[in-house]
């Protein structure tokens, strides 16, 4: 899981962004350019969220050298154009391997779920026609719940499908309706409490990333309460938590994935 997005330079971050062709999917005005759409920080008070092109550029470098096939997208946003742009340069360089080869039910989609229609509707728009097909946007109600007697929070509905990356980002703390016993995470002082990736844990494939944006607390909610062998890593310069699933392969074909997408390599270090 090591990577150097947090020790490279703005120059180089800006290099990555213009020889991948993201400045021509979000315009490019600096490490950190405004682009327009807001940050929820409490419903009555939205300010205009900068681009951080650091993490864009992460995310997009994440799905291509991973060869990622399908993602699963908590939140939608800026991040959902550059997946979706990094997915589709995966079909056009490893499409015919991924046909022939694997069985993946969803390949090169994005699916993403908000509870925030506002934010998927400018996502929508802001979408390029060329990467809408592969985008399916999901709303879904978030409520306070409990997993294993603990107060979290869940969507009433997942999309259905087997992803290889997860980015969690979502839900704002804010939009989340109810509560558990009296206590919201709506109150200034609460933290997200994201509890979903639990409820799916058993379903996931070895050789799943998940990365959480910032969602300190959450992430370590997640790593508290997972039963399965993950993989842990803190990028504080980026503020962003990597969870990888180190298992065995389930079989022969999630076996032919993880040798296609991450290579012998990554199936040899669980033998040393």
């Amino acid at each position: 899981m090591s990577e150097t997005w947090g020790t490279m330079s703005d120059d180089e971050v800006e290099a990555y962004v213009r020889r991948n062709g993201l400045d021509r999917l979000i315009p490019f005005e600096g490490a950190t350019s405004a682009l327009g759409l807001y940050e929820n920080i409490e419903p009555a008070n939205k300010t205009p969220l900068a681009a951080q092109w650091r993490d864009l550029a992460r995310l997009h470098d994440l799905v291509r050298r991973r060869k990622v096939t399908t993602v699963l997208e908590f939140g939608v946003g800026k991040s959902t154009l550059v997946l979706a742009h990094a997915l589709a340069a995966n079909e056009s360089d490893h499409g015919d391997d991924v046909t022939a080869n694997l069985r993946r039910a969803n390949p090169f989609e994005l699916h993403c779920i908000d509870d925030m229609q506002e934010y998927i509707d400018i996502t929508a728009g802001n979408l390029p026609e060329a990467l809408r097909e592969r985008v399916t946007l999901h709303f879904s109600r978030c409520a306070m719940a409990s997993f294993n007697g603990r107060i979290c929070t869940l969507y009433d509905t997942l999309p259905d499908l087997c992803p290889d990356f997860i980015y969690l980002d979502a839900p704002s703390q804010y939009s989340v309706t109810g509560d558990v016993r009296g206590i919201s995470t709506r109150h200034k002082d609460r933290l997200p409490m994201a509890a979903d990736l639990l409820a799916i844990e058993h379903f996931l494939l070895p050789g799943t990333l998940i990365l959480v944006d910032g969602r300190t607390a959450n992430a370590r909610f997640l790593r508290c309460n997972f039963q399965r062998n993950w993989s842990y890593a803190h990028l504080e310069d980026g503020d962003v938590h990597l969870f990888e699933l180190v298992e065995r392969p389930l079989g022969k074909h999630n076996r032919r994935q993880i040798e296609f997408c991450l290579g012998a390599d990554w199936l040899q270090a669980l033998a040393d």
